[in-house]
């Protein structure tokens, strides 16, 4: 008789945690991008520019800057909620008066305009000043530019131009090896054959050295792998050069003229026993 097991609920309840603990972590990662951003006028270039700031998005980055007896905090996010305010992209925090934040800008008024090494934020549709401006919305400019030595540097304020009946904003600077254009290799595919080859050659040698002095036991020239194969490749080249490059032997001019090698040639040797004394 086949006996089915029913799960238990205890089990099954796990399960179910289980899953949306992994949907929760899908949400969270699927959340972490820029598009949270939302640009005045959506067109591919400007998101194409937001997209390479992914490695910036979602993390507070803050500025303290002291003016006289003012004292500010000023906390940034990419296409995030800045120090945790809905909508803020840039906020700015008096240190000394307990008071909400303002926010300088939100990311859903949100441009994007790039260069070969540095990308312009622009945060609108912040509060509106109580006396400057016209009263018109703030707004944040955040300048960012190349840099590969870190990955996010710190936040500058650099100045709060509200000193104008309108445009005015506040300027922000921050340095990011995100925004760097990407290296192309200028290595030829001619340089990377050669480089394939000294690799293949330096691992020959090495190797080969090393099986010959730690297994076969040789000493001297004889560690040289294939020691004998290469010196008849010696042999066989020197003699192709000579064969080649040599010419043949020839006969010498004769030291005087009207005089025939022939002339030269070695006489037989003429003995002159017979006229000796008997």
């Amino acid at each position: 008789m086949e006996v089915f097991h029913i799960p238990r609920r205890g089990s099954m309840l796990m399960w179910a945690m289980a899953i949306q603990l992994i949907l929760c972590r899908i949400s969270v990662f699927a959340t972490d991008s820029t598009t949270a951003c939302k640009l005045i006028s959506e067109s591919k270039s400007e998101r194409s520019i937001l997209n390479k700031l992914e490695p910036l998005a979602h993390k507070n980055i803050t500025a303290d800057v002291t003016n006289g007896d003012d004292s500010y905090t000023y906390v940034f996010q990419l296409c995030g909620d800045a120090d945790g305010i809905h909508l803020a992209g840039v906020i700015q925090k008096d240190k000394k008066a307990e008071k909400k934040p303002t926010v300088i800008g939100r990311y859903n008024a949100t441009q994007a305009i790039g260069g070969s090494d540095w990308v312009m934020l622009i945060y609108g549709s912040g509060d509106t000043y109580d006396a400057h401006c016209s009263q018109e919305t703030r707004k944040a400019i955040i300048m960012i530019s190349c840099n590969r030595n870190t990955d996010m540097g710190p936040l500058e304020v650099v100045l709060e131009d509200r000193e104008r009946t309108r445009d005015c904003f506040y300027l922000f600077e921050l340095d990011s090896s995100a925004v760097c254009p990407v290296i192309v290799s200028h290595i030829s595919s001619g340089s990377i054959i050669l480089i394939i080859v000294f690799c293949l050659v330096t691992v020959y040698l090495v190797g080969g050295f090393l099986y010959q002095r730690l297994i076969v036991g040789a000493k001297g020239m004889e560690q040289f792998p294939n020691y004998a194969f290469w010196v008849e490749v010696g042999n066989l080249t020197a003699d192709g050069c000579d064969f080649v490059c040599r010419s043949k032997n020839r006969d010498e001019a004769p030291a005087y003229r009207g005089l025939s090698t022939d002339a030269l040639e070695e006489q037989p040797e003429e003995r002159d026993d017979h006229l000796l004394p008997m």
